[in-house]
């Protein structure tokens, strides 16, 4: 079974017992959290379509919050002087689906 989920205005196909790293929640390590828009769900032969999302709920526990990677922004306008450097981590949160329950 799987299921398309949005999680933070941005979309996932999840499946049970699958690790997910997603943006950054607003939950503890160890909690449960449970995310009921489910956009497409079902088994491989017999799929559900929502309109826009469909009755069920996935339900996933949070391993751990980290940053990503650095991501370096450089501007510069050639012959005057001008060069800026600016740098940004993402952070986000490693999830793991428990369960998939579509109704």
């Amino acid at each position: 079974m799987f299921a398309v989920v949005e999680i933070s205005a941005q979309q996932f196909t999840v499946r049970a017992s699958d690790t997910l790293t997603v943006p950054l929640l607003d939950a503890e390590v160890g909690s449960t959290i449970e995310f009921s828009n489910i956009l497409l769900g079902g088994e491989e032969s017999n799929i559900t379509v929502g309109c826009p999302y469909i009755s069920g709920s996935v339900t996933a526990t949070i391993l751990a919050h980290g940053k990503g990677d650095k991501v370096l922004v450089f501007k510069k306008k050639r012959r005057k002087g001008y060069r800026k450097l600016n740098g940004h981590r993402q952070q986000y949160s490693q999830i793991q689906i428990n369960d998939i329950k579509l109704g």
